[in-house]
């Protein structure tokens, strides 16, 4: 996950969350017993409640496994409006793109490995005179569940709701002090852990998440980065011959403020289809 933004002296700052960091970070802690707060005071959540939330959680988990192989195995038409955003809140300035795009994972040596792949379908007029967000990655934030960081955030339920008809338990995370980070932030090639929070509905069905808000814990205005904050919607894509349904992105909204500017990129998947390798082999004579 990647994210540029100009900082007053044109350096570039980068955002490496979920596809970068997390490669080196993936299987070097040991993951502990799942974070709620279950305070028996008076007014308390519900015991019942709060023990049925942990087992939702731990579905969850595995399912963002699956989720990872399953995008491997397709592809997508992916749509990216970066804009600049006024005081008002509008956007006073648009460049559109399409992109054929894919996110393959890989553990093959024991960490999780997460590549994006672009090819650009259509490019957009670029305005030498303006400098846009870039952002990549952040349709796999929910990495945040998976196991392996499980000792970095506290992870409290905090109701249940009823989304297109699907009940969906909302689970509201933030950072252990001090533990590990799947995101930082680059600056000037020094890295700065990126602490996160948020909110996750899991459809309680399937254990998949259904959507994810997050945030930052506390201010980087000492790096010029004011604010950030990124909504995701994953959407059920039905598959035929052999029937399957994945749950996969479907869209991205990513916000970053500064003292001076805001921007925002909005990222739109849709049209998957299945992804399929093909092998040419070539037979030509032996040369002598």
């Amino acid at each position: 996950m990647k994210l540029r933004f100009p900082s007053s002296r044109r350096a570039f700052v980068a955002f490496l969350a979920a596809i970068l960091v997390c490669t080196a970070l993936v299987g070097a802690q040991e993951p502990t017993t799942i974070q709620t707060h279950t305070e028996a005071a008076a007014g308390g959540p519900d015991p019942a409640f709060v023990a049925r939330a942990g087992d939702i959680i731990v579905h969850a988990r595995k399912v963002i496994g699956n989720f990872f192989e399953q995008t491997s195995n397709v592809v997508c038409t992916e749509n990216v409006s970066q804009m600049m955003v006024a005081k008002n809140n509008k956007p006073v300035y648009r460049e559109e793109s399409v992109f054929e795009y894919q996110l393959q994972s890989s553990s093959r040596t024991g960490a999780l490995r997460l590549t994006e792949t672009r090819d650009p379908v259509k490019t957009a007029l670029r305005d030498p005179n303006r400098t846009l967000l870039i952002t990549n990655g952040f349709a796999s934030l929910l990495v945040i569940l998976d196991g392996n960081y499980e000792a970095s955030y506290v992870f409290e339920p905090i109701s249940e709701d009823t989304v297109d008809g699907r009940t969906v338990l909302k689970v509201h995370f933030k950072p252990v002090a001090g533990a590990s980070s799947p995101a930082a932030v680059q600056l000037q090639g020094r890295n700065y852990p990126l602490q996160l929070k948020g909110d996750l509905w899991i459809d309680e069905e399937s254990g998949a998440i259904v959507k994810l808000i997050s945030s930052l814990d506390g201010s980087l205005e000492d790096l010029g980065l004011r604010e950030l904050r990124s909504e995701i919607h994953y959407a059920i894509v039905q598959f035929h011959s052999p029937e399957e349904a994945y749950w996969m992105p479907a869209s991205a909204v990513i916000d970053l403020e500064t003292p001076k500017q805001h921007w925002r990129n909005v990222h739109r998947f849709t049209g998957y289809r299945r992804f399929r390798a093909t092998i040419q082999v070539g037979m030509g004579e032996k040369q002598p």
